[in-house]
């Protein structure tokens, strides 16, 4: 055997036997390194004849090749292994039972307040409605047919927002979801029934007032519905919604810029033992304002009013659900408090959901 084949036979069975990939790198550069025996041979190359170098430097270069072949596939075999081992050392046991964190979500009252009331609406052929909350003088004033100098308008009830072009309007938070009514008469023709909710903010923060609160508004028109419809309406869903069949209601005048006739609406009930009975006893409790829409709010809505009336009417959605589940302070639906939440808040397979007729 020559002294070529015995180094080859050396080094492949070094390569072999390497168990780690430092062992393997020593071996490389052992063997085809700058100072390496395979690298030896090949500069013999020049010292040889003429006639031998062709022969000789083909069968030095078939050693390279071969155990370069050797070393990449033993370097792949030491780098699982190497791999193998770690996963197993590093290995998470994910069948561990997670920590009882207490987390599971309820539903909001807030949530749950709107849910009812527009499933109590759908029952009723009330089409739903959103609309944005940053609203242009028109859609939250003016339509509305309020005065250039109502007090509604001012900086210490109205949040403005600064235009971001000197000479341009200014826009406002809107202070009612009233806008959204204008919005859907000017893209629906009669005749309309709809109710629309979400957010509303006015510069007022107390016991019974947050600068952010939730709204639901209703409006009904067409040529022929009056203020009689209008009691009806309330009543079946007010009763639906807080549970007492026939519940007593009482309508007083009041005045609001876009309806007329306007009136607050009271729902009857009584004080047992510190805690209000809704439904029963000779007092009163205001739940919400309506009346027949303005004949200017159709005007301006590209509406006839000499051929088209309706009604409206607006609730506040934190008042409902304060006074339904018994929440004492208005701002507390806003604290993020997780132990409120757990107190008041709704499982959401065990909601309660009465409809009409209930």
């Amino acid at each position: 055997m020559s002294a070529m084949e015995e180094l080859k036979q050396k080094i492949t069975q070094e390569i072999e036997t390497a168990t780690d990939l430092k062992a393997l790198d020593e071996i490389r550069v052992n063997a085809l390194g700058k100072k390496g025996a395979v690298t030896g041979l090949m500069q013999k190359i020049a010292t040889l004849p003429p006639e031998e170098r062709k022969s000789y430097g083909q069968a030095v270069n078939d050693v390279k090749t071969a155990l370069e072949t050797m070393l990449e596939s033993r370097l792949a075999v030491l780098k699982k292994k190497e791999l193998d081992a770690r996963l197993i050392k590093e290995a998470v046991d994910v069948t561990l039972p997670a920590y009882d964190l207490d987390t599971q979500g309820s539903v909001h009252p807030i949530t749950q307040t709107i849910e009812e009331l527009v499933g109590i609406f759908a029952d009723m052929g009330f089409d739903s409605a959103t609309g944005p909350s940053l609203e242009d003088d028109f859609h939250n004033f003016t339509a509305l047919n309020f005065p250039p100098n109502h007090p509604a308008r001012a900086m210490h009830d109205t949040f403005y927002i600064t235009p971001e072009n000197e000479g341009d309007e200014p826009h406002v938070l809107r202070t009612h979801t009233s806008p959204v009514q204008i919005r859907y008469m000017e893209a629906h023709q009669p005749p309309i029934k709809m109710v629309c909710h979400g957010r509303v903010y006015r510069s007022d923060y107390d016991q019974t007032h947050t600068p952010m609160f939730h709204q639901m508004e209703g409006l009904m028109v067409d040529e022929t519905t009056n203020f009689g419809h209008l009691k009806g309406t309330l009543k079946e869903a007010l009763s639906a919604f807080f549970g007492v069949k026939d519940l007593p209601l009482r309508f007083r005048p009041s005045f609001f810029p876009f309806t007329e006739p306007s009136t607050e609406i009271d729902i009857g009930c009584s004080w047992k033992n510190g805690e209000l009975v809704i439904g029963e006893g000779d007092k009163w409790m205001e739940v919400l304002g309506a009346g027949m829409v303005h004949p200017n709010v159709l005007k301006n809505c590209g509406y006839d009013p000499q051929k088209l009336q309706g009604f409206a009417f607006g609730m506040g959605i934190e008042r409902l659900a304060m006074l339904k589940y018994g929440i004492p302070d208005l701002r507390t639906f806003f604290d993020a408090d997780l132990r409120w939440m757990k107190h008041y808040g709704f499982m959401a397979l065990q909601r309660p959901n009465r409809a009409i007729g209930e």
